[in-house]
């Protein structure tokens, strides 16, 4: 056995490390890795979860910040990162071109890209987000000059905000849109990007499965971050949009992966 499969604080110190990292961890490959039994990991596991470094979920961990379940409201997000989310924003806002069908996603980091193209000509806009879609409805006198159009899918509203459920995925997968912008709760190497909501994710993938290319929206402190359901892997997408704030290791991983890895300037 190895110095690591023999001493404790060693072995938990490279669980934690991996999981920071990658953001979860499966209890099969900590065994593989560090040559020690299941029942040693799981008790690693416990250790660690008893002081807080991370979290246990179903064969395995998750960094004690990525809990799987929990579903922020819309407000509670709306003003954490702002500076990150404004970054993101005017990157991702750069790949949406004049007279294009373009999706919007639920979230805050959507949002904030929505908000930068009230101004961009001839859009028509598809999106699952109440606050989305009341932002970018054109009333009064902007309604005679916006050119812009605006299509709200039904559906059930999360915490977030967001449209869910058969009746939003059945009017999504009767379109074609140029390009579809999506956020996430979370994402990571491994888990690619996730949600907790389990009916936000198959709306998600309709969006997705609608739109001729995908751009992932992320500030940087999503990533590592795990939520329940995945709904696109990192290979399927087509722009990664973060901000620089995204750490050395995470930009290998994407730069990598993704087709296009974009990172916005953070404003002073």
């Amino acid at each position: 056995m190895t110095d690591v499969a023999r001493l404790a604080p060693q072995r938990r110190a490279l669980i934690l490390d991996i999981v920071r990292r990658d953001g979860a961890v499966r209890v099969a490959e900590l065994v593989e890795q560090l040559g020690v039994s299941d029942m040693t990991i799981r008790r690693d596991l416990d250790v660690l979860a008893g002081r807080g470094s991370l979290a246990k979920v179903h064969g395995g961990a998750i960094r004690a910040s990525a809990t799987t379940g929990e579903e922020p409201a819309f407000e509670t997000k709306a003003g954490l990162e702002s500076r990150a989310k404004a970054a993101v924003a005017e990157a991702a806002a750069a790949l949406v071109k004049p007279g294009s069908v373009v999706a919007i996603s639920g979230g805050t980091t959507s949002y904030a890209v929505a908000s930068r193209l009230r101004h961009v000509e001839g859009l028509t806009v598809v999106t699952n987000s109440l606050p989305v879609a009341e932002l970018l409805r054109p009333t009064g006198a902007e309604a005679a000059s916006a050119g812009r159009t605006v299509l709200l899918t039904g559906g059930t509203p999360t915490k977030s905000a967001s449209l869910v459920g058969p009746l939003a995925d059945q009017s999504i997968r009767s379109l074609q849109v140029d390009l579809l912008v999506i956020g996430a709760h979370g994402v990571s190497e491994r888990a690619g990007a996730t949600t907790p909501n389990l009916a936000e994710a198959q709306t998600n993938r309709a969006l997705i499965e609608s739109a001729t290319r995908v751009a992932v929206v992320a500030d940087h402190t999503k990533w590592g971050v795990v939520g329940l359901s995945r709904f696109i892997t990192l290979s399927e997408i087509d722009y990664f949009v973060s901000d620089d704030g995204l750490d050395a290791q995470a930009r290998s991983v994407l730069g990598d992966t993704v087709g296009r890895l974009i990172l916005g300037s953070t404003p002073p």
